[in-house]
């Protein structure tokens, strides 16, 4: 579990850094500083560091849970089970990063909509794969004494990058600066990976 969590902040942590690197401050934080009537600092402090220091803290108990428990002593079928998830996971998180960075990287595109690769068959992959990483390190959790009873950290977790921080947050946006967005949306799938919708000639 430990090497689980160190390839994915890794590998997640790095992308973040290179995608970011003299980006200055992120917008939403940017536009809080603006909207905010008291002292920011005041608003960073709840909403950015506490707020999600304490959901990580909620989050992140099938790990603990699975670290903790001293049962099972060796792998078990949930173990190889939760495993391939947290790998579909990754492959869709790390490759839906990589082909949009490229996508961007390119002067070309600006303004376009990216619906190539993995973007053809989901409006999000790269959270899609976030959500079944998740779900992964439950179902390895789920293999530990009472383990099963963080099935809320998926849940929590699949929530918040559909409702809260991720895709609702993410296309309010796009449908403002992406002309085309909303035809994407009529063929793509938002979250789960499907082949897309068949477009009429109309």
């Amino acid at each position: 579990m430990l090497a689980l969590v160190v390839v994915w902040a890794v590998r997640l942590g790095g992308h973040i850094l290179v995608r970011n690197a003299g980006e200055g401050e992120d917008r939403r934080y940017r536009k809080w500083r603006e909207t905010w009537s008291g002292p920011f600092w005041l608003r960073s402090l709840l909403q950015v560091f506490l707020l999600q220091g304490a959901i990580l803290w909620v989050v992140s108990a099938p790990l603990l849970a699975s670290m903790h428990n001293a049962e099972p002593d060796s792998l078990v079928a949930s173990d190889f089970i939760g495993l391939a998830i947290w790998c579909v996971g990754l492959f869709f998180e790390a490759v839906g990063d990589w082909q949009l960075a490229r996508f961007k990287s390119d002067p070309a595109n600006d303004g376009k909509v990216m619906d190539r690769g993995l973007w053809r068959y989901a409006r999000h992959p790269n959270y899609f794969g976030d959500a079944a990483l998740w779900w992964g390190f439950f179902v390895i959790a789920a293999g530990t004494t009472d383990g099963w009873i963080t099935v809320f950290s998926p849940v929590i977790m699949t929530f918040l990058l559909l409702r809260v921080s991720g895709v609702a947050l993410l296309e309010r946006g796009m449908k403002r600066r992406r002309p085309d967005y909303q035809a994407y949306i009529e063929r793509t799938s938002a979250f789960i990976p499907l082949p897309p919708k068949p477009q009429s000639d109309d």
